[in-house]
């Protein structure tokens, strides 16, 4: 099994803040870390559930995926973050399997993380991260 856990599942708000707030006051969650991605436009703030997260994702600029993705879609489930052992064994699987990938090949991600994302289109409609800690 290449897959060792969900690492976690993204949903681009519009603002951190608010959303934040909202996960605090409805399930007690506190924010475990939060970073500015430049290279993606982003800014997460990851909320620990037990030893998954559930990364809210905000657009620092207008052409990030983020901001492109809640312009066409609307807030809500971005993508589910797959965790594995090796991010470019896992990335040739699934490009083996017909998976179509977004990344030509692995790339740094938040908290020190190797990342690699998957188009939907290869994968049954939902992006894919694989992570790599």
């Amino acid at each position: 099994m290449i897959l060792t856990e969900i690492d976690h599942v993204a949903i681009a708000v519009h603002d951190l803040e608010a959303a934040i707030a909202y996960y605090e006051q409805a399930f007690g969650a506190q924010v475990h870390h939060r970073e500015t991605v430049d290279s993606d436009g982003v800014e997460e703030a990851l909320l620990k559930v037990a030893d998954s997260y559930i990364q809210l994702t905000a657009a620092t600029r207008p052409d990030s995926p983020i901001a492109k993705h809640l312009e066409k879609r609307g807030e809500g489930l971005h993508h589910i973050g797959y965790r594995v052992d090796d991010c470019q064994a896992a990335m040739d699987a699934m490009i083996a399997a017909g998976a179509r990938p977004i990344d030509q090949a692995p790339r740094p991600g938040s908290r020190g993380t190797t990342v690699a994302f998957i188009h939907p289109k290869g994968s049954f409609g939902t992006l894919i991260e694989l992570v790599e800690e």
